[in-house]
């Protein structure tokens, strides 16, 4: 079992909708690995889907916006419909998929675009959205690179949230893949939950369940398998 306490603001993720795209020649190096194909993510394929979708929305926060609302209607979540191989192309044909799908899809588009965007892979709680009685699992978004920095976006849900944990930011899910094995293995069980914290008595606030919580200003996460 791993455990771990995070200081969180409490905040939704930031909006800043007059953040402006970045022209390519004026990117640092560092982000440029964020432009193109990566295993998940096959940008040559859908760039002519992306500019003629998305071409004449204004650039910068509004097209990111306006590919993470393509994206939140195009696909169906399901826990039933994961596959770790499915691909951002699979998940554009197929319109189904889980939070990864979500978040490759997105990136795919927005680097079509010119835009870098980066795979997260974290863990996110149910602060300030109605109770879900499902059990919690990893997630994961995307981050897009306008202004000089990084913003967090989220097909998925397709709004702020509160209380992300990033664990890893890269490519793709296979980038940052929240387990690799080095030959067969066996999950025999799997159980993620957040936890609100209170930061003057250092105790755990649970509600209905270990993963619901209210808004904390630290946070602890557990993972179990």
């Amino acid at each position: 079992m791993t455990t771990g306490l995070m200081l969180d603001t409490g905040k939704p993720d930031p909006v800043l909708s007059t953040a402006q795209q970045v022209a390519i020649h004026e990117l640092p190096a560092s982000v440029l690995r964020y432009l193109v194909s990566s295993r998940d993510c096959e940008v040559d394929l859908l760039s002519t889907f992306a500019w003629s979708t998305f071409g004449t929305t204004p650039p910068g926060w509004q097209r990111v916006q306006a590919v993470c609302d393509f994206v939140h209607a195009h696909l169906t979540f399901g826990y039933g419909h994961a596959r770790s191989s499915r691909s951002a192309l699979q998940a554009f044909e197929e319109q189904v998929g889980v939070c990864r799908d979500f978040a490759h899809l997105a990136v795919t588009l927005c680097r079509a675009l010119g835009i870098p965007a980066r795979y997260t892979t974290g863990y996110l709680g149910d602060i300030g959205v109605p109770f879900v009685p499902s059990a919690m699992d990893f997630s994961s978004w995307f981050e897009v690179w306008l202004d000089g920095g990084w913003f967090t976006f989220g097909a998925k849900h397709n709004r702020p949230r509160i209380g992300r944990i990033p664990i890893a930011y890269g490519c793709d899910a296979t980038d940052v893949a929240f387990v690799t094995s080095f030959g067969l293995h066996r999950l025999v069980s799997l159980k993620v939950w957040t936890d609100a914290v209170d930061p003057d008595r250092r105790t755990e606030s649970r509600t209905q369940r270990p993963f619901a919580e209210s808004p904390p200003l630290q946070r602890h996460a557990t993972a179990a398998s």
